[in-house]
């Protein structure tokens, strides 16, 4: 998973960041979206290279306008994000 996040503006104005993983490899990641579950805050991000992919996190924003995506370790809470992020998806269809 993502060991830090790289280039974060404001999430109000930005559409890309880069993810720096565990190896040193980097990916650039368009923003989708920040949602709630069960209230925690979880963002999609879409890979620019890979748009069958989709990465889910969780979402902390900070009042310096900086936020940190966090791990989802626990099977059972990666699957109710999951879950919800395929309604939200769904529905918009």
């Amino acid at each position: 998973m993502a060991d830090e996040v790289k280039n974060v503006a404001e999430e109000e104005t930005a559409d890309i960041i880069t993810l720096e993983f565990d190896d040193g490899k980097e990916e650039e990641c368009e923003i989708m979206g920040v949602f709630e579950v069960e209230d925690k805050e979880y963002i999609a991000l879409l890979p620019l290279k890979n748009e069958e992919d989709v990465y889910l996190y969780g979402y902390v924003e900070y009042e310096d306008d900086t936020f940190e995506l966090l791990d989802i370790e626990d099977d059972a809470e990666f699957a109710k994000v999951e879950a919800e992020f395929n309604a939200i998806v769904n529905s918009e269809e």
